[in-house]
């Protein structure tokens, strides 16, 4: 059988990854392993995999479909183990089947967010040179804009949400059954994750069928204790690596429902965990707070877990939740570069406002300038371990991410006697002011345990007095009105809670704050001056 090798040719050379880890008997996987089958060897055929209100799909029922859609991939789209096959639409059962098909075909998945424009998906294109595309109908015209331009694609698939009415159902339900999946290799790439652009310039990271399964039996295994059959709800897509471990990995690995929701806001977040019984919930803590104001007379009883990543959780959104709902939410930092969650904690490790201790599997320790790790307690760069790390396809900064074998993640730490990691800053997100250094999440937390702030973002500004100027962006709760009153009481109330030296000496009332397709905060984003600025 022929191999296109265009992603493994352009992975970074052994010398430049990071030191891999396999510390845990679990993570010691077989030569021979596709993620998708072991994935779907998770449940029982007859038990449900997944539901949404569209319909219910059984682990049989998402094995016979995968496996026709990659029959129809390789017996009449062409598609040779090593091609990349580009995913674009909310999250759904189809979505979830084509994944898997396409990594039982040992094609290479390129997932990515709904929201993309015809440049960017374009961008996309051209880079891993993608040859194959399935696609939602109701996503499909920037897609054929960005496919236009790039040229590389000479197979598209369309596909109709969960109505099941698309050219793939239909083409899928005349395929003939019982594919038996590529015997794939654990080191064979298995999908090439494209960075959020929290910085402009999105990155590929490439990650093996092992790389999938790790997640799972690192953090979902040791932190959340899964229990079979529970029914697991995130609002992030599956192109959010976030979002793919929480919604259709961890869920398929430990013989559990993924509940789907293709707009995943608050209100359908909480609509879903009542309709369908959710009984572990992963969102971002702005979804959590926002969700505050609107439980009212819902019945999320079932909920018995709840995580956040995404961004750092305020200790005042992780109290204002347990008060409400009983429930503590369960922090965690991981980086697309590492697949998921890194750093954690649960139940009684939970210390409020830390984001925990290294997950089983992995080892964490904080830099020093010149990269030597440095003893705790101590403030430094974030640096990491584990059985997942970077490889970016075909881009210098390898070099910038990886050093001396460990995944330097661009976040500053501070790790206390006790070994708990807890969040200061990205490390371009100090603010010097008057020769202080300011990590503007912390007067983020400071602002946002305020009921009139339903999000903030600070950064600084230039000050040709003190070189830099604390300001807030702050988007209102619901009932507070903008005006100077509100905004003296808002920098009382940091003064009150920090140092006063580290008080927003201005504050910008805003409709919306700019983030990224999965939901991350664009803090550069507001440092860029208006284009009609001098107009």
């Amino acid at each position: 059988m022929s191999y296109d090798s265009f992603v493994r040719d352009r992975l970074p050379p052994a010398a430049a990854q990071p030191e891999f880890l396999f510390d845990l008997p679990e993570l010691h996987y077989p030569e021979q392993l596709n993620a998708a089958r072991a994935l779907l060897d998770g449940g029982a055929p007859g038990d449900l995999a997944i539901v949404n209100d569209h319909g219910r799909w059984t682990y049989g029922e998402i094995d016979d479909l995968s496996s026709r859609i990659a029959r129809l991939l390789v017996e009449e789209e062409g598609l040779v183990p090593g091609n990349r096959v580009f995913l674009r639409g909310p999250n759904c059962a189809t979505m979830f089947a084509a994944w898997l098909g396409i990594l039982k075909a040992s094609g290479i998945v390129v997932a990515t967010m709904p929201i993309l424009r015809p440049q960017e998906i374009a961008t996309i294109l051209e880079r891993a040179q993608i040859s194959h595309a399935i696609v939602d109908s109701r996503f499909i015209g920037d897609f054929r804009q960005g496919a236009e331009q790039a040229g590389t694609v000479h197979s598209l698939i369309k596909y109709d949400g969960d109505h099941g009415k698309g050219e793939l159902e239909t083409r899928a339900r005349s395929a003939a059954a019982g594919f038996e999946p590529v015997a794939t290799r654990g080191d064979d790439p298995a999908l090439i994750a494209f960075t959020s652009g929290t910085t402009g310039i999105p990155k590929g990271c490439v990650h093996y069928h092992r790389d999938i399964l790790a997640p799972a039996d690192s953090f979902a295994r040791h932190v959340l204790k899964p229990r079979r059959g529970e029914r697991w709800l995130c609002s992030a897509p599956i192109a959010f690596t976030f979002g793919l471990g929480m919604q259709l990995i961890f869920p398929l690995r430990f013989g559990g429902t993924a509940v789907t929701v293709e707009q995943p806001g608050p209100a359908a977040l909480l609509e879903a965990i009542e309709s369908h019984g959710v009984t572990i919930l992963a969102t971002a803590p702005t979804a959590y707070k926002a969700m505050l104001a609107q439980l009212g007379e819902r019945d999320i009883s079932s909920l018995g877990t709840c995580v956040s990543a995404g961004e750092h959780l305020p200790a005042a959104i992780w109290q204002a939740w347990k008060e409400a709902t009983g429930l503590s939410i369960v922090d965690g930092i991981g980086a697309t570069e590492l697949m998921h969650i890194f750093i954690s904690a649960s139940g009684a490790a939970i210390s409020p406002g830390a984001t925990g201790k290294p997950v089983p599997g992995y080892r964490a320790c904080v830099l020093a300038p010149d990269g030597a790790p440095l003893p705790a307690p101590a403030t430094g760069r974030l640096a990491v371990k584990g059985p997942t790390g970077c490889r970016y396809f075909d881009d210098p900064r390898q070099a910038d991410y990886v050093q001396h074998g460990w995944n330097v993640t661009g976040d500053t730490y501070r790790q206390d006697e006790d070994g708990y990691f807890w969040f200061v800053a990205r490390s371009d997100d100090m603010i010097i002011s008057s020769g202080y250094n300011i990590a503007a999440p912390e007067v983020e937390n400071a602002l946002i345990s305020h009921p009139a702030v339903q999000e903030c973002a600070v950064i600084g500004t230039p000050c040709e007095e003190r070189g830099q100027l604390v300001k807030a962006y702050v988007v209102l709760a619901p009932g507070h009105i903008a005006d100077t009153r509100l905004a003296g009481e808002l920098q009382d109330h940091v003064k009150a809670g920090i140092a006063p030296y580290k008080y927003p000496r201005e504050i910008a009332f805003v409709g919306v704050l700019p983030r990224t397709a999965t939901g991350k905060l664009q803090r550069y984003a507001l440092k860029i001056p208006p284009a009609n600025a001098d107009a």
